[in-house]
């Protein structure tokens, strides 16, 4: 039986599962292996984001708007909407092979708002010709 994200070691086995899956994932995992040189460091950052995200602790410290405009630069400006689509697709799904819940929900719902807000800010961010 699925439980709700209950505590930092739910948020853990959300993003660390997630993430195998986003590095494996033809489509994006190009994204991912080229830029992360710390994996185990990047995944503790992940859940602190999450963490503060779901539970309202002060433990993340960084700017992800800079570092998605750092990455789209860094591949050309090619990050593309469906490219948002597909992460945000396997982090629906990744939560439901592990959670249910109003906490669950709420995961989902901030990061379908996060991933619309970061591809309009990055976008708009980009050169003009």
């Amino acid at each position: 039986m699925k439980t709700d994200i209950k505590n930092r070691e739910d948020v853990f086995l959300l993003v660390s599962t997630f993430y195998s899956r986003v590095r494996a994932n033809p489509e994006i995992s190009h994204f991912f292996n080229e830029t992360i040189e710390d994996w185990p460091s990047h995944l503790e950052k992940l859940t602190d984001f999450w963490e503060t995200n779901l539970f309202m602790v002060s433990k993340f410290r960084g700017n992800p708007m800079k570092a998605h405009k750092e990455v789209d630069q860094k591949f050309q400006y090619s990050i593309e909407q469906k490219h948002f689509g597909e992460w945000l697709n396997m982090w629906f799904q990744t939560i439901d092979d592990l959670f249910e819940g109003d906490r669950a929900n709420i995961a989902k719902n901030r990061a379908r708002n996060m991933a619309g807000n970061i591809f309009m800010n990055m976008y708009q961010s980009r050169k003009k010709s």
